[in-house]
């Protein structure tokens, strides 16, 4: 169990499964919250600063997808989308959007309560093991601040990329397979879609490409991805 009280900001229109849902994770120790104005969720995300964002799609004014865009243009907060709607493209909308994962209504309570705490353990955890940045092709990567820094720039990623930016690289020159990468992210591959990992590999490709590093995340087809580096000189 969490011993930790983490803050969750429950976008939930649902009043029956808002007070379901915040009934059963309070008590597993989550101080939840839900949203007054639907017109203003930005405003009360900004106010609360919860550790931990649960959002559904259809809500009342905007979608999810709008407020999803709007905390991500400010905030690296874990977010995940829990949403009646089955169509694969939504679960690819909000991974392209920076959400960390999708959950489909309806579902089970104990899988809700499983990726809150693999997404909690991936964001709060990793970040104090002792080694907190790595040099990789002339950059530095810095894991605390999630950022990537070379002489053409510094750019800023999400959780989720960085997470799978640190695995390669501690990995250098190895192929890290897909399944690796997916039980490494999210715990349970039973869990997770294939897609959601091709979705966070493009996106942090795109941003590489701006340092003009993404050449060096190679994909090894039918196996997984490597991350590239040159041979120290003898």
């Amino acid at each position: 169990m969490v011993t930790a009280l983490f803050k969750i900001m429950l976008i939930e229109d649902d009043i029956t499964l808002f007070h379901e849902v915040k009934e059963r994770l309070s008590q597993w120790s989550y101080d939840v919250h839900g949203v007054q104005d639907f017109s203003k969720v930005t405003e009360e995300f900004t106010e609360l600063r919860p550790d931990l964002v649960i959002i559904d799609i259809q809500l009342p004014k905007f979608d999810g997808f709008h407020w999803c865009r709007m905390i991500r243009s400010h905030s690296n907060v874990p977010i995940i989308f829990l949403s009646s709607r089955d169509h694969p493209t939504d679960m690819v909308m909000s991974m392209q959007l920076g959400a960390d994962d999708f959950i489909q209504k309806p579902f089970h309570f104990e899988v809700l309560i499983a990726k809150i705490q693999a997404t909690l353990r991936r964001v709060y955890n990793y970040n104090t093991e002792r080694v907190e940045l790595r040099t990789w092709r002339g950059a530095t990567v810095e894991y605390v601040k999630n950022t990537i820094t070379s002489s053409a720039g510094s750019v800023e990623l999400t959780k989720n990329e960085m997470f799978i930016l640190k695995l390669l690289i501690e990995r250098k020159n190895q192929i890290v397979s897909r399944e690796d990468l997916i039980k490494s992210l999210w715990d349970n591959e039973h869990f997770v879609s294939d897609n959601t990992l091709t979705v966070n590999v493009n996106r942090l490709r795109k941003k590489l490409e701006n340092l003009g590093l993404d050449p060096y995340i190679e994909t090894k087809v039918g196996q997984g991805y490597m991350a590239t580096e040159e041979a120290a000189p003898l």
